[in-house]
């Protein structure tokens, strides 16, 4: 079976799982279900893929759309795994034109992430964890944050980021709201806490995170100011944290 049509197979089985990750809004990018549509977008891509490949020579236009004709680009399920499901819709944007678009959503059956901003002793120091990230290849300063799991609830998700990550124990969780981090590519919802813990202990080498440091609010927000912090969700959970009264 090609990667096009396992896609393709994936994708219907999608839709009747989750359907609300396919609803339609009014003015909205509607995903398109009827089959002639489905095609007329596919072969719109094609042929404009295949003029930017071709950049001005009519031989290469037409070597382009034969092989992409013969051999085309997966869509519906591109990829699939515990974390996540990259999708490539077929749609109408809301002037009419067809297209394929991309996004991320998280696989059925998961919970939302979490993002937990550790607040240590009994001067609620705040802990960063500096983390190793394979997307940007860079090291970055971070709070503790993580994936759900699949039949968790929110507070078991916290526990058992901060046990793996830091190895600490929540004393106290304080919810600070939802996130999305970003809305156009990714479906995920991401939950925001502070947690109040008493001691830190050994740090999770395997996910890349070298060292901590405890530094208090004001020395948080001149990290973010100056560049330091640049991570989206570290910055939002120490903001939301902020509005909530918890540095006062």
């Amino acid at each position: 079976m090609s990667a096009y049509t396992r896609a393709r197979r994936a994708y219907r089985a999608l839709r009747r799982a989750r359907p609300e990750w396919f609803r339609n809004e009014s003015g909205g990018i509607e995903i398109l279900s009827d089959p002639a549509l489905v095609k007329a977008a596919l072969r719109r891509m094609r042929r404009h893929a295949a003029t930017r490949e071709a950049r001005g020579s009519k031989g290469r236009f037409w070597w382009a759309r034969l092989r992409r004709a013969v051999r085309p680009e997966p869509v519906g399920v591109v990829s699939a795994d515990r974390f996540l499901f990259h999708l490539r819709d077929p749609v109408r944007f809301p002037d009419g034109t067809l297209g394929l678009y991309n996004r991320i959503v998280p696989p059925p059956g998961a919970t939302p992430g979490v993002v937990v901003l550790p607040l240590v002793g009994p001067d609620h120091g705040i802990l960063l964890i500096e983390h190793y990230r394979h997307s940007t290849r860079e090291w970055h300063w971070e709070v503790v944050r993580g994936f759900g799991e699949p039949g968790a609830s929110a507070d078991d998700n916290v526990a058992r980021e901060l046990a793996e990550e830091v190895s600490a124990e929540p004393r106290e969780i304080v919810p600070l709201g939802e996130l999305h981090p970003d809305t156009g590519l990714l479906a995920h919802r991401v939950q925001l806490f502070a947690a109040r813990v008493d001691t830190v202990g050994e740090l999770e080498r395997h996910e890349g995170i070298r060292r901590a440091i405890v530094v208090s609010c004001a020395e948080a927000e001149d990290m973010i100011r100056e560049g330091g912090i640049t991570d989206a969700f570290t910055i939002a959970a120490l903001y939301r944290a902020r509005l909530a009264g918890l540095f006062d």
